[in-house]
């Protein structure tokens, strides 16, 4: 049974992307490396591959961005979320 994570985009994530937030069918729980490989795949035009290397990534409240995305698990359910660097104070 296919289950979904959501992929949220905030600032200039959400500006490349064209759009706040993505659903991801899955089958179980899937790495973040793969997540990332399908943020990519559905946003190919534009500056979202850029903008998602200097994201900082949460998934659900845990921050995750130091973290090797190839061990990083995201459970059906959960939603990752892409935050760039913010300017201002």
């Amino acid at each position: 049974m296919s289950q979904t994570i959501t992929l949220r985009y905030w600032a200039a994530a959400k500006a490349a992307a064209g759009t706040d937030a993505d659903e991801v069918a899955v089958d179980g729980p899937v790495t973040l490396s793969r997540l990332l490989l399908e943020a990519r795949r559905l946003h190919p035009e534009g500056r979202l591959p850029g903008v998602l290397e200097v994201c900082s990534v949460l998934v659900e409240d845990r921050p995750v961005a130091s973290d090797d995305p190839a061990e990083v698990l995201v459970q059906p359910g959960e939603t990752v979320q892409f935050l760039p660097p913010f300017a201002g104070g």
